[in-house]
């Protein structure tokens, strides 16, 4: 007998990216993702909706994951939040009423929805024409956020004129942009990650997400140096790289967000890891997730969490020295 839950949700899978539009209007699309605050349609990059995969299964399109929740489920369970549906009758004819209505997919500017493969490749091609960030203005700004760490060898390049968009409406311009290379275990480049800088000041542009990626970053990480059997992870560039000016030597990866470090693939071999959280709501929870994941896989977990909003708040709030105690500490 057919499942009507499991049809509507499949159909509704079809159009993973029409349904993120419509109920998680103040979300974007990340690589092969859509991210958005929570299920209230806030602003902010907490919840990820999967838009590529089968059907159903592992992986499938369509299954939610809100970082700082934990809140997780199919579109169904999506719609159904959004709405504040208490009955499956009423999420049901919700998603019926969706269905019906006729949906063409913007147009974009390479007339169509990058696959993977294509922002992969897009990704590489970026990176391929960036230049070594010494001397530029992308290690100005990392300068002027105190972080004082060798960055020759680094997974780090500067771009002097990407174009960048708020959002579908705006227009677009060019902007000097930080690129990282974001990469799997297996050091294969699969992303990166893009921050916008202000052209007249050494921070970032003033645009409410100066921060973009592209390709395929979920599960990978911009790793800086190689892990072996220890690691740090956190979140975003500017707190690992924090971390690296006081410990130096110690392999590390930024994650990008606390959704991205919830579900960071854990290395083969990993015996350690220190999980340094930023100081929210999202980012203890994401520890806590992927800390129990580690856990589970027989690894050594230890959790420390910035006394400010992040690392770096806690290195421009002090010192070397006094980061390099409280880590101790």
């Amino acid at each position: 007998m057919e499942n009507p839950a499991r049809t509507l949700s499949c159909r509704l899978a079809e159009n993973v990216e029409a349904v993120c539009r419509h109920y998680l209007s103040n979300g974007r699309r990340c690589g092969n993702y859509w991210i958005v605050g929570d299920v209230n349609n806030n602003k902010g990059r907490s919840l990820y909706v999967r838009l590529k995969g089968p059907l159903t299964g592992k992986g499938a399109r369509g299954r939610w994951t809100d970082s700082a929740t934990l809140e997780h489920g199919d579109l169904l369970d999506l719609i159904r939040a959004r709405e504040g549906l208490t009955s499956f009758r009423d999420t049901f004819d919700e998603a019926r009423r969706f269905l019906r209505v006729p949906y063409v997919t913007p147009t974009e500017s390479r007339g169509r929805i990058l696959s993977e493969c294509d922002t992969i490749a897009l990704a590489r091609k970026i990176w391929a024409a960036s230049r070594p960030i010494s001397g530029t203005k992308a290690e100005a700004y990392l300068r002027a956020r105190n972080i004082s760490g060798d960055l020759s060898d680094a997974p780090l390049r500067y771009h002097p004129s990407l174009i960048y968009r708020e959002d579908r409406k705006s227009l677009s311009r060019k902007l000097p942009a930080l690129i990282a290379a974001v990469t799997d275990n297996s050091g294969e480049i699969t992303g990166i990650h893009r921050t916008f800088l202000d052209p007249a000041r050494n921070a970032k542009a003033d645009f409410s997400s100066p921060r973009r990626s592209l390709g395929a970053i979920l599960g990978n990480g911009v790793r800086f140096g190689v892990i072996d059997d220890f690691a740090i992870i956190g979140e975003g560039i500017e707190t690992v790289l924090s971390l690296k000016s006081v410990l130096p030597d110690a392999p590390m990866v930024a994650a990008l967000s606390a959704a991205h470090l919830a579900a960071w693939e854990i290395p083969a071999g990993l015996r350690r890891l220190v999980i340094a959280a930023d100081n929210d709501r999202a980012g203890r929870s994401a520890t806590r997730k992927l800390a129990e994941r580690a856990e589970a896989a027989g690894i050594d977990v230890e959790m420390i969490v910035a006394r400010g909003e992040d690392f770096n708040s806690d290195l421009r709030d002090g010192s070397p020295e006094r980061l390099r105690r409280q880590l101790a500490s």
